[in-house]
């Protein structure tokens, strides 16, 4: 595998060795002081030029400056997934000895108020001037609002879970069980860390770093709210993680002098019991 020094020469020799390449930025975990550095790390990178048309969709070229992908993925190429439709066009590629780049053309030159990057290159001279700002990946913290909002949402879409398994509907259940309300776990257990760090840390995307933060019994309430596809443990599953949001949601709002809406957790629960036992 080669070594992120040999990546990044590449990188920068492609960019160099192109008068249309005028500028080139990286951006994501590899300049995020607070991600652990691991091989499995990608390139997020930028050129920026003053027309992306040569560049649009064209696999000759990767092909001839970086090698021949494994694996490759053209976001604006496709009909499945609808581009963002920004001017950019982006190629997403893995290459045959694991390192991965995700590569962006773009003719703007992008704002410092942005998601924090690095420049590498500048040709002109004129790239706008980037503030790393080390706070943007943390927590922030809740406002009431934010966080009733969360509880609410999490109490509501508990009754579809509860109904979903009830009916034998795999997918359904599943669906809202580890996205609608995994979601809102996620933003509480969050805010649960930030509130022990005063917000000066992440939990990273989709909450991959929580083992990090949470106790040893905490982490394992946390793995016991996913399930297999069998009723009986996704209800535990269910209930485990209704019980874990409450709790946590009651240390935050005592932490932060929030008010928590105990009725919503105690109506929900009673409804997924009678959906459980039957006594509707």
């Amino acid at each position: 595998m080669r070594t992120s020094e040999e990546m990044m020469d590449l990188i920068l020799k492609i960019a160099k060795g192109d008068e249309r390449i005028r500028a080139v930025t990286i951006a994501g975990s590899r300049v995020n002081r607070d991600c652990p550095a691991d091989k499995y790390q990608d390139f997020d990178i930028t050129y920026y030029v003053n027309d992306v048309a040569p560049f649009w969709d064209n696999d000759g070229w990767i092909e001839e400056v970086f090698g021949k992908p494994l694996l490759m993925q053209k976001p604006e190429s496709m009909e499945l997934v609808p581009p963002d439709g920004d001017g950019k066009y982006v190629y997403l590629m893995l290459f045959p000895d694991g390192n991965r780049i995700d590569l962006c053309f773009s003719a703007e030159k992008l704002p410092s108020e942005r998601e924090p990057m690095q420049l590498l290159l500048d040709k002109d001279g004129t790239f706008p001037q980037i503030h790393l700002k080390e706070n943007y990946w943390y927590v922030n913290e809740p406002t009431q609002k934010n966080f009733s909002d969360c509880c609410n949402e999490f109490h509501w879409c508990m009754n579809n879970v509860a109904k979903g398994i009830a009916r034998d509907e795999l997918s359904y259940a599943m669906e809202m069980l580890n996205h609608y309300v995994r979601k809102m776990l996620i933003m509480m257990l969050g805010w649960y860390v930030g509130t022990a760090h005063d917000f000066q840390v992440s939990i990273g995307k989709m909450g991959k770093y929580l083992k990090k933060y949470l106790t040893d019994d905490m982490y394992d309430r946390w793995k016991a709210t996913y399930p297999c596809a069998d009723s009986e443990e996704m209800w535990k599953a269910a209930f485990e993680m209704l019980y874990l949001f409450g709790d946590t949601a009651r240390s935050v709002a005592d932490r932060l002098n929030l008010a928590y809406d105990e009725t919503e957790e105690q109506g929900i629960e009673s409804y997924m019991k009678c959906v459980r036992d039957d006594l509707l």
